[in-house]
């Protein structure tokens, strides 16, 4: 995973911040802190060590005890390193959240004046900005030149939220956005990193992603949620997503499950959600928080996977079945089974929820499935399984590939239909989200279509 240094400025909103670190750390990434000293008035450095396991720093003058390593990594001994100048060069990503106007203004002009601000002006690290405070403070032109400045820079910004205001009975846009959404534009910014063409490679790229460049006739692939009262191009529309994978019991203590994280079922309620869609999301044991705006059931069985689902399904538009339900059960031990040498379980197959599902589609209705193979004659596999189970699609995943597996940020998936097979190349998850969904559109839209 990534290391990640997060940069805390003053402001009522970096009380979130301590949940992004909680956020960050869950994930697998290593966080390390940086707080200027008026943050400090609003959350103290203790809190943050508590949660990243590594020590804050809030002065440049201050020695580093982990010598600029990250949670996880060994640290080194020897010449002690310049704080401000080690944790940046180690670092895969910079994030200040909040960046307060203050903040802001001093990164857009270069200042170093603290630890935050030395250590912003010496990373060569992908940066990231979130800006949160007073609705008029964010709308001033001297706030937009400074934010414009950072983005011809290079730097991310991450557009606030509008709605309540620390300001008793204020409402405007300059709310820090949730945690959730700050650590999937730091990632979605990594993963692009990550897959980003050598020189000489950008035309064949651009030319194997057309569905994925965010021009005009395609919505953006980003965290950010449609601007307060725009229509999106899924208003009206309701959509239900499974996501992560069910466990069934053996006994009190174990069960018979899978790997799946979740990862590519919250992209997608994400992206519905970014649409305008109205998103009920079901997961199967996912540790993961929902996006904003997304209606959450948590389940844990596939026989609960299947109740909520298809209890849901008459008033759906749009059914994305990501979710990896368990194919066998058990009939589960009362209290835990005694080691012993062997261990015989009478496995019982689950309900086939696609399948039963499929036959209850209706007109206007779009029913997507899942199918993560292993190796060679996969898209066989996956045009079959869409003529078994009667589905409109098959998004299809070969999980041998270690870049794409489970625990995956990216993915690759071809998605199969009746007439025809399209390949969406490696990409972030949220990427592939959008490509998938933006298939679902001219699956609706098809004149020979009958949904």
């Amino acid at each position: 995973m990534a290391r990640l240094l997060l940069g805390v400025s003053g402001g009522i909103a970096a009380y979130k911040s301590l949940e992004f670190a909680r956020l960050a750390t869950l994930a697998g990434h290593g966080v390390r802190v940086l707080m200027t000293p008026n943050a400090e008035r609003f959350v103290g450095a203790a809190s943050f060590e508590g949660i990243v396991g590594a020590p804050v720093l809030t002065s440049e003058f201050e020695r580093d005890p982990m010598r600029g390593a990250f949670p996880g990594e060994p640290e080194e001994g020897g010449h002690d390193p310049i704080g401000h100048l080690e944790l940046v060069a180690n670092c895969d990503a910079f994030l200040v959240a909040p960046a307060s106007a203050n903040t802001v203004a001093k990164l857009a002009g270069g200042f170093a004046d603290s630890m935050l601000t030395t250590s912003f002006l010496a990373c060569t690290a992908p940066r990231l900005i979130a800006p949160a405070m007073n609705d008029r403070m964010y709308a001033d032109a001297a706030t937009q030149a400074n934010l414009a400045t950072l983005r011809e820079r290079g730097v991310e910004v991450i557009e606030p939220d509008e709605g309540p205001l620390a300001s008793r009975g204020e409402h405007g846009r300059g709310r820090l956005p949730d945690p959730e959404r700050l650590l999937a534009a730091v990632e979605a910014l990594l993963a692009g990193e990550a897959s980003r063409p050598a020189a000489g490679e950008t035309a064949a790229i651009e030319t194997a992603l057309p569905d994925l460049d965010a021009g005009p006739e395609q919505p953006d692939t980003g965290t950010d949620p449609l601007p307060p009262g725009e229509p999106g191009p899924w208003d009206g529309m309701r959509v239900i997503v499974t996501a992560g994978g069910t466990r069934e019991p053996i006994d009190a203590v174990r069960f018979i499950g899978n790997r799946s994280s979740g990862r590519m079922g919250m992209a997608l309620a994400a992206a519905a959600a970014r649409r305008g869609a109205e998103v009920t999301l079901v997961a199967a044991n996912v540790a993961l928080p929902e996006p904003a705006g997304v209606k959450r059931i948590d389940v844990e069985t596939t026989g609960e996977l299947a109740h909520e689902t298809i209890e849901r399904f008459e008033t759906q538009h749009v059914l994305l079945m990501a979710a990896a339900p368990a194919d066998f059960r058990t009939e589960p031990v009362t209290g835990k089974i005694k080691r012993q040498d062997s261990l015989n379980l009478n496995l019982q197959p689950t309900e086939d929820i696609l399948a039963a599902i499929a036959v209850q589609k209706g007109d206007n209705q779009t029913v997507v499935g899942f199918a993560a193979e292993h190796g060679g004659e996969a898209i066989d596999r996956a045009r079959a399984k869409l003529t078994r189970k009667g589905a409109d699609m098959i998004v299809l995943n070969d999980v041998s590939d270690p870049r794409i597996g489970f625990e995956s940020v990216e993915n690759e998936v071809t998605l199969v239909t009746a007439a025809d097979e399209e390949l969406v190349p490696r990409a972030s998850k949220d990427a592939v989200a959008d490509a998938i969904l933006d298939r679902v559109d001219r699956l609706r839209a098809a004149p020979q279509s009958t949904i």
